[in-house]
């Protein structure tokens, strides 16, 4: 596996297509909502997880639909070629909301090009061929 990291425009896209996709299955789920009766609250608790765990879900088993079209790939600092397991991907996770952009600064000046949110956790983002 090519160990080459992505800049922070390749990441930025990939971000930038996880939320798009993330809004639009929020306005198709509002939708469905709105046309259907008396909905069970634990279906719409349901949905709502189903949103909220779809990047941890998506790393832990390879990538989000964003880091797929860019090429990201978020693994173990420590070895390249293992996958995070779902608690790290969900704390990764948290901080990078909790942080938001903030997180990003480290890029510049860490050798891997790591956000804090890596850092945490130990991951890493590389690129792909």
């Amino acid at each position: 596996m090519n160990k080459n990291y992505p800049s922070v425009l390749d990441r930025t896209k990939s971000n930038l297509i996880d939320t798009i996709l993330l809004i639009a299955c929020m306005l198709l789920f509002t939708d469905i909502l709105d046309n259907i009766e008396n909905v069970p609250d634990w279906a719409r608790v349901l949905l709502f997880l189903s949103l909220l765990m779809y990047e941890p879900i998506c790393v832990t088993l390879g990538a989000t639909l964003g880091n797929d079209k860019m090429k990201i790939r978020i693994r173990k600092n420590s070895n390249t070629d293992e996958h995070l397991n779902i608690f790290q991907s969900i704390i990764r996770y948290f901080f990078k909301i909790l942080l938001g952009w903030i997180s990003f600064i480290t890029i510049f000046v860490s050798p891997k090009s790591r956000t804090i949110h890596d850092m945490i956790v130990g991951s890493v983002s590389i690129k792909v061929e």
